[in-house]
């Protein structure tokens, strides 16, 4: 039996690891969050030792460490995107391996900074890549895998998540701390293509909001329009009134169908990290190099083809 740490306990995610470190017969030592609304703990891990001062959460990590029984093996990080590099790193020097959410860190130079730090504790950095484990997302890489190696298929991604007003008053609308839209909702997805398509060639921006973000992607074996939003003015008619949310993946005519399979998908990747197959800092900066280019480039015009339907 292994011991968790868990920082950020209070946002939308964090359940998702408590539930897979429960399930696969673990123990959540200790969390904490500066939000003391984490009453979810109860139902999945009530012995739990909980801090909302994250200076008396290091300091009882460091207690735990005197016991071989208690200490500490792996941090948990699911705090705002802003803050991971800082808990990644607390936790690799406390002597731990470290799981963290999407994204790693907003830039390639603090993914080289946590390889660096890696290398000075001798732990590691685990990242949650949790599409990669999708049955529907293996099924496409397979059959991409299985076309003629000068196949490149048509790609249309749109995803559109309706946020209310809280959500720029949140660190999650402020993009020193979210990074942005393409950042914030889209890592996810762009870390999918390069898993299912192969390495990016091509990289061009068509719009960036404080709401939407609208690109194209060339990868090896496929080429993408993409279009995010966390604006409900951009559903579908067909969907307004219905959904709050319209994910719509494309490919040379036909749609990728996995709107269901999501609840165990942190269960299977803490699974594999725990049995020395997780996606670590090299797997992470494909799509941690995406992202970086989208915020800083200056949008153009797009070339004919190019351009998702839904920038108009």
């Amino acid at each position: 039996m292994k011991n968790f740490a868990l920082i950020g306990a209070a946002g939308y995610i964090a359940p998702r690891h408590m539930r897979a470190i429960k399930d696969l017969g673990h123990n959540l030592a200790v969390a904490y969050d500066i939000n003391d609304s984490v009453g979810i703990i109860d139902s999945i891990s009530p012995h739990s030792e909980f801090f909302t001062e994250f200076e008396r959460f290091l300091e009882h990590a460091h207690q735990l460490k005197r016991r071989p029984e208690t200490t500490l093996d792996y941090v948990a990080v699911c705090s705002p995107n802003y803050l991971h590099h800082a808990h990644i790193a607390a936790g690799l020097r406390l002597g731990c391996d470290v799981i963290c959410e999407k994204p790693l860190v907003p830039t390639p130079e603090l993914l080289d900074e946590l390889a660096l730090v890696e290398r000075e504790t001798g732990r590691r950095v685990f990242n949650i890549l949790q599409l990669r484990h999708h049955d529907a997302i293996q099924q496409l890489k397979a059959k991409v895998e299985a076309a003629p190696a000068d196949t490149k298929f048509d790609v249309e991604l749109t995803y559109i998540t309706s946020r209310g007003r809280w959500y720029a008053e949140s660190w999650k609308g402020d993009p020193r701390k979210a990074f942005g839209v393409a950042t914030n909702i889209g890592v996810h997805f762009f870390d999918m293509l390069h898993f299912i398509f192969g390495k990016l060639q091509r990289n061009v921006v068509h719009h960036v909001g404080e709401a939407r973000a609208a690109g194209y992607l060339e990868y090896e074996r496929a080429r993408v329009r993409w279009f995010l939003s966390i604006d409900a003015n951009d559903l579908p008619e067909e969907v307004k009134g219905k959904k709050t949310t319209f994910r719509n993946i494309d490919i040379s005519g036909e749609k990728l169908e996995f709107s269901e399979g999501f609840t165990e998908l942190h269960t299977t990747s803490y699974r594999e990290i725990l049995a020395g197959r997780g996606y670590g800092l090299s797997d992470a900066r494909h799509c941690i190099e995406t992202v970086n280019v989208i915020r800083t480039a200056v949008p153009v015009r797009g070339e004919a083809g190019e351009v998702h339907p839904f920038v108009s």
